[in-house]
């Protein structure tokens, strides 16, 4: 009843939510696998871990899913992630050594505030008034143990077959202008296509 009664006082602030509120829900101490299921065993990116309705009517009057979001990952298993535990050491590892291959920012304090597993790639979420891109894992994670980069042989290992991948600075033209030496291009940024070991050469 007391789980009731807290529910019903909090959603008032979930429904100004934009559109969902995971902070408000994360302080009823809810499991994120109460809610999204199918994580458990979902073995394909293109399964749908949204909640089900009737999970939402428990303490909702009303609800309504909306569809998941699109992702240009094809090939993941949740389930086989959830069974590795809490990944944050491993990347904050990474961090510290210098081998995570963006920025970081202030990645590494959400790391140490992450205590589920699903936190670990899902960041954020305990102060998110909205689902948005900053809660979804980034390809530098992935690349901290999946470190077997050969582009673009490499890339449907993750990626559908014939997905365009390049990204917005390689318009047409670019490989004369990139090698030209004018783009001032940092080597850093192109790691997390062509891995850490590449050399120009290797391509040219």
């Amino acid at each position: 009843m007391r789980a009731l009664i807290l529910c019903l006082a909090i959603w008032g602030a979930a429904a100004n939510a934009a559109p969902f509120s995971h902070g408000v829900h994360l302080q009823l101490k809810l499991e994120c696998t109460g809610c999204h299921a199918a994580a458990a065993t979902s073995t394909q990116s293109a399964d749908n871990l949204l909640p089900d309705t009737k999970v939402c009517l428990g303490c909702h009057p009303s609800a309504t899913i909306g569809s998941p979001p699109t992702t240009r990952v094809a090939h993941f298993s949740h389930q086989q992630h959830l069974k590795m535990g809490n990944l944050a050491p491993v990347i904050t590892a990474a961090i510290d050594k210098n081998n995570y291959l963006q920025p970081p920012g202030d990645l590494r304090h959400q790391l140490e505030g992450a205590m589920t597993a699903c936190e670990a790639c899902h960041r954020g979420l305990r102060d998110s008034d909205q689902v948005s891109a900053a809660n979804m894992p980034k390809m530098a994670d992935c690349i901290v143990c999946h470190i077997q980069i050969d582009n673009p042989f490499s890339c449907d290992k993750c990626h559908a077959a014939g997905d365009n991948l390049k990204p917005a600075s390689h318009v047409e033209g670019f490989m004369t202008a990139h090698s030209s030496g004018k783009m001032n291009l940092d080597k850093a940024s192109c790691t997390i296509c062509h891995g850490r070991t590449f050399r120009c050469l290797g391509c040219h």
